[in-house]
């Protein structure tokens, strides 16, 4: 490795990192990441601090579980890749194929389908929604629904259906024939409503309307989050994603739940849908299935649309793919990290670490009056809105909402910034005093500003 003087002089300058400016990188060059232990990160400075976004929501088993390492380093001696095109397969992805179906079983998956991410899976479910409609003689249902603020990651289709102008405007025109309803978000919504049932319901009327009005033999899916993450970590309504499950059912539309975020354990749950009690058509997933210590991802179906597919003739064929989908290395990563994450059994330490954190949340929006409202309550994901008039619900500007990120990662802790957000979804092996130190840092970052 190149040494220190190195790495500073060439930071950011020949590199775009992703959701930045390069200019603003360039003249405010980012953290310089070389290590990490548990749940802690250290920078080039020496720093050593408590990830609380886990990466990026998706270091669940945080930087030290040696059994997946050692799975990526006896999969690279054996094979380190193969192609699944051309009538190819390996062992490992056939066990990761096996491993990731019996995971989700119980909320009806028993398909799976590999990508190399989030974004390739949710593109997966979008295109293979279309498809499974045309085999069943409805070749009209392309479009598709989503919520205002929901987030499906950068390929075209997820740009499309993603609720958040900021991964739109600059890419525009997106694919026609994408809808967003009303996001099912407590503190700001245009009913200005504040009972949960009755938003839900709100929502759901408005989402039967649009349907009603497209034409229902025109849609192809629904997509949503079952928690709202880089949106802010908007938790909807009980009520809410069964009541679409319902509507969905009603007007011949594939509900497709993206469990990007909250698959394997984030919610308390092993899925987002069973927190809810709510079994999607398909699922995309990532992050947490291989931990992060190699890029994977999967997109799930269910028998329903897998028998539409299997039964079919010609047109059945799937012309979809990725070179790494069901990479030998990545399927070893993802079935040593099931094994562990059942091992650990990391939802149950989810639930009370998720509690212990949404209620010192809530004790640091009584102290500090920037802080407008306080979300999550359902396993490892929170996030505090940031305001400079909580009667108004004013934005912070960006610049205070910058301060307070710093101050609080060089208090001991890194937060991430989702507009006027701070958003946590530290590793799911996180500890009591871990979390008691995740939110002091925070404390500490507040009162910074």
């Amino acid at each position: 490795m190149k040494d220190d003087n190195f790495l500073r002089e060439n930071n950011a300058r020949h590199l775009w990192h992703p959701m930045a400016h390069p200019r603003d990188m360039q003249e405010n060059p980012p953290k310089i990441i070389t290590g990490a232990e548990g749940v802690k990160i250290t920078d080039l400075d020496g720093n050593r601090v408590i990830d609380g976004v886990a990466g990026l929501w998706c270091v669940n088993l945080g930087y030290s579980n040696d059994a997946v390492k050692e799975a990526i380093a006896r999969q690279l001696t054996d094979l380190p890749y193969y192609s699944g095109f051309g009538g190819c397969t390996n062992p490992m992805a056939i066990e990761a194929s096996y491993a990731v179906r019996d995971f989700f079983a119980a909320d009806g998956m028993a398909r799976v389908f590999f990508t190399s991410g989030g974004s390739d899976s949710v593109e997966t479910c979008l295109r293979l929604a279309r498809q499974y409609h045309r085999l069943r003689g409805q070749p009209t249902r392309t479009k598709y629904l989503s919520l205002k603020r929901g987030y499906h990651g950068t390929h075209l289709g997820g740009a499309s259906v993603n609720g958040n102008n900021r991964f739109r405007v600059g890419y525009e025109p997106l694919l026609p024939g994408c809808f967003q309803l009303p996001a099912p978000y407590l503190y700001r919504n245009p009913f200005d409503e504040t009972d949960p049932a009755r938003l839900a319901q709100l929502i759901v009327q408005m989402a039967e309307d649009e349907i009603l009005f497209q034409g229902p033999e025109t849609i192809a899916a629904f997509i949503m989050e079952p928690i709202l993450g880089a949106g802010g970590v908007i938790v909807p309504p009980a009520s809410f994603m069964p009541a679409m499950r319902t509507l969905c059912d009603k007007h011949g539309i594939l509900m497709i739940a993206d469990e990007v975020i909250t698959g394997f354990g984030r919610t308390g749950h092993w899925s987002g849908s069973r927190h809810w009690g709510v079994k999607p058509d398909m699922m995309s997933t990532a992050k947490g299935i291989s931990s992060a210590y190699f890029p994977v991802g999967a997109a799930l179906m269910s028998d329903k649309v897998a028998e539409v597919f299997e039964t079919a003739g010609a047109d059945g064929a799937i012309f979809h793919g990725y070179t790494y989908s069901a990479h030998p290395v990545g399927a070893a990563a993802v079935v040593a990290c099931l094994k562990e994450t059942l091992r650990l059994d990391t939802a149950a330490n989810a639930g009370p670490r998720g509690d212990q954190l949404f209620a010192g949340l809530q004790r640091l929006q009584d102290r500090h009056a920037i802080i407008g409202d306080v979300r999550g309550g359902h396993g490892l994901m929170a996030g505090i809105e940031l305001v400079s008039d909580r009667t108004a619900k004013t934005p912070l500007d960006a610049a205070a909402i910058k301060r307070i990120h710093e101050a609080t990662y060089q208090a001991g802790a890194m937060v991430r910034i989702a507009l006027n957000n701070i958003v946590m979804s530290p590793p799911l092996v996180i500890t009591e005093a871990e979390v008691d130190a995740l939110l002091s840092a925070l404390d500490a970052g507040l009162a910074a500003v």
